[in-house]
């Protein structure tokens, strides 16, 4: 429902006007802010001084722009040199403070690489005794800072590819993959050598040159020199023929028949593109999906679905105050344009980048302009390909419409649970997308290493980030009774405590407070007249029947809180998957939902999340006490790369428990002294 005008637009303070009218005609960055301090909205703009009154002048009633206008009372602007220069810098603080209002892409991990090692070194010998592991590179999957010693090639759209690539380059060019430490102690050959995946250079069974020469060749290969690759070897395998050393020719040719069947299985291949990223964007029903595939050294490596959020009121807003004549008259086309502007502005934010783009719409030339400043190269953008590129833009549409299609699919059967769950235990359902269920559980062995889990679910999926885990402590082992009580304690008593200030504070007449000053126990959000902090759930789901929830209810009574809110998820006759019944702490009779229901699909998938994260803290807790993982750590000396040495060199803590001082001071690092001090304190 939308508000009022007069609410969705209050009144500013003189002083912002103030601010707004004293701002200068130069480009830069604005960001506004509501009464609690929460970053609204970040903007970039030629004229800030234009750009910004256009907010402030204009009348917007009850639109998304109108009601963030409304909550704005601060504001921080930052002039810059240019608009290249005012578009990074709004992408950085988008990227790092995640505004309410603007179109967010989650900041993945970093992508992976192939690593290939040691092929930068200025040396290859240490004096002149030869090191194998430098001599002999190694190919590896490799995620993290780059070392200027070693070749990364990349990056790659999954871990998947990553080791698909690594099991070609084993088949045709035979290079190790083991590591350095297995590779220094093998007296035989693996099964990789025996099924022809590597050539045996830890035992010698090829020599320096040779392995060198293949290793050249799948750096030239992963560089999209594959024509170049395949006339070297032809020469080779002539040259062999010509001395009449058959056998090696036979090997060589060997090779190139498995290069080229390689190069057939990758129908997309094109040598005359070695690396192009493309980007296609699809939008529907509110939510958008930007596909990017990764072409490097001509091969397509696979693509992955991005999905924004904020799409619907960033595109509105930016809709709005767009200056006449700079967007699309077809809204879907407008929005489509700013979701993938919004994508490349994020995503290349501070990684290497293709110097080609190949993208569904076109792109804006400031971008451009502003990503060719940062990597300090010429970025072209490619709208409507031909020939082999509009191959590849045709089959990342296709996988963004896919992508798009499932996702929407799984919100809607989602959003069917949390309706079907809100109707079975009467909760309100005019607002089911801020619904928030929070689920408890209790994991341990046998009463050694206790941890209970809470993982939280909110607008209709998982909030992976704001799962946590409690270690019990100061109980009877095995008494999940106790562990609970305590979990619940740690969880709400603070949220309690604030709800009481609140109400204590409601109590007192309106003439003597002031309601500008924000409550002693922190900010007090206007909507939920909830703490702005952590928040009381709509639903605490209980792992467990009517003993657990027994304990719960004592603890909210203690609290002062709510027992409606506890339901606990009881195991059916024969402890059966899809039997289970609710158990209620405020004294309603028990539901069985029924094993098709939707609203137990939605308690089930709850429960079992609750589940698995308790389980996985407890046995990771588990290993941890009892290979006595922290004994190197607290060793002084002893940092993450000796302890990692040492835990690989003997096989875990007990091996290094086990060792003699002088078997310590083999390990790479640990000198005399401190093998001593490990042998004593491990003793």
């Amino acid at each position: 429902m939308s508000r009022p005008e007069s609410e969705s637009e209050a009144p500013h303070s003189e002083q912002l006007l103030s601010e707004v009218a004293a701002l200068p005609g130069l480009p830069g960055v604005y960001r506004y802010f509501d009464a609690q301090g929460q970053l609204l909205y970040v903007g970039k703009a030629r004229n800030l001084k234009k750009r910004v009154s256009s907010y402030f002048q204009k009348t917007h009633g009850g639109t998304r722009i109108g009601h963030m206008v409304g909550k704005i009372v601060r504001m921080e602007t930052t002039v810059v040199r240019s608009e290249a220069e005012a578009l990074l810098l709004e992408n950085n603080l988008i990227k790092t403070l995640a505004p309410k209002f603007n179109i967010l892409f989650r900041d993945d991990k970093s992508y992976p690489y192939l690593k290939i090692t040691g092929t930068r070194e200025t040396f290859r010998t240490a004096g002149a005794r030869p090191v194998p592991s430098i001599a002999f590179p190694r190919m590896a999957y490799y995620r993290g800072v780059v070392d200027k010693r070693h070749s990364y090639y990349g990056p790659y759209p999954s871990a998947w590819a990553v080791k698909e690539s690594i099991t070609l380059l084993q088949k045709v060019f035979r290079l190790r993959t083991c590591e350095d430490t297995v590779f220094a102690n093998r007296t035989r050959p693996c099964l990789l050598y025996q099924i022809k995946r590597c050539s045996g250079p830890c035992v010698g069974l090829v020599n320096n040159e040779a392995y060198g020469r293949d290793v050249a060749a799948a750096e030239r290969f992963l560089r999209g020199e594959t024509q170049a690759v395949l006339d070297e070897l032809e020469a080779r395998m002539m040259a062999h023929a010509e001395r009449l050393e058959f056998e090696q020719a036979a090997e060589i040719r060997n090779q190139m028949s498995a290069l080229s069947k390689v190069l057939h299985q990758q129908a997309v291949d094109n040598v005359s593109d070695q690396d192009v990223d493309v980007l296609a964007v699809k939008v529907q029903g509110g939510r958008a999906c930007v596909n990017l595939a990764m072409i490097r050294g001509g091969r397509h490596l696979g693509d992955r679905p991005y999905f924004p959020a904020h799409v619907e009121d960033a595109t509105q807003i930016d809709h709005l105050m767009a200056e006449e004549g700079s967007r699309s008259t077809d809204p879907v086309e407008r929005v489509a344009v700013q979701v993938l502007e919004a994508f490349i502005a994020q995503h290349y934010l501070g990684i290497a980048m293709p110097h080609t783009l190949v993208t569904s719409h076109p792109v804006g030339k400031p971008l451009l302009d502003a990503l060719t400043e940062q990597i300090g190269a010429k970025i072209n953008a490619v709208h409507q390909p031909r020939e082999h590129r509009r191959i590849w833009l045709e089959m990342a549409q296709k996988n963004a419409d896919i992508a798009l299609a499932r996702l929407l699919a799984e919100e809607g059967s989602q959003q069917a649970r949390t309706r079907a769950l809100a109707e079975a235990l009467g909760l309100p359902d005019d607002n089911l997308d801020e619904l928030r269920i929070e689920c408890f559980d209790i994991s341990h062995t046998a009463g050694e290493s206790t941890q209970a889990s809470c993982v939280v679910f909110e607008t209709h999926k998982m909030q992976n980030a704001q799962y946590r885990r409690y270690n019990i402590d100061g109980i009877t082992p095995g008494d999940d009774y106790a562990a609970m009580r305590q979990v619940l304690l740690r969880r709400y008593s603070k949220i309690a405590e604030a709800l009481r200030a609140e109400s204590e504070e409601a109590a007192v007449p309106a003439e003597t407070t002031d309601a500008s000053e924000p409550s002693a126990e922190g900010a007090i959000d206007a909507t939920s007249g909830l703490p702005t902090g952590p928040r009381l759930p709509d639903l605490v789901l209980i792992d467990g029947g009517k003993g657990q929830v027994s304990m719960a209810r004592e603890v909210f009574q203690q609290l002062g809180l709510d027992l409606s809110l506890i339901v606990g998820v009881e195991k059916g006759e024969g402890r059966k998957v899809g039997l289970e019944e609710l158990v209620f702490a405020d004294g309603r009779e028990k539901v069985y939902l029924g094993h098709d229901s939707a609203a137990l699909m939605l308690v089930a998938q709850i429960r079992d999340e609750a589940h698995r994260f308790a389980i996985t803290g407890m046995r990771a807790q588990r290993a941890k006490v009892r290979t006595g993982g922290s004994r190197l750590e607290d060793i002084p000396g002893v940092g993450p790369k000796k302890r990692a040495r040492l835990l690989q060199r003997f096989g875990g803590v007990r091996g290094v428990a086990s060792a003699s001082v002088d078997d310590l001071c083999t390990v790479d690092g640990i000198s005399a002294e401190l093998a001593d001090a490990i042998y004593r304190a491990l003793h």
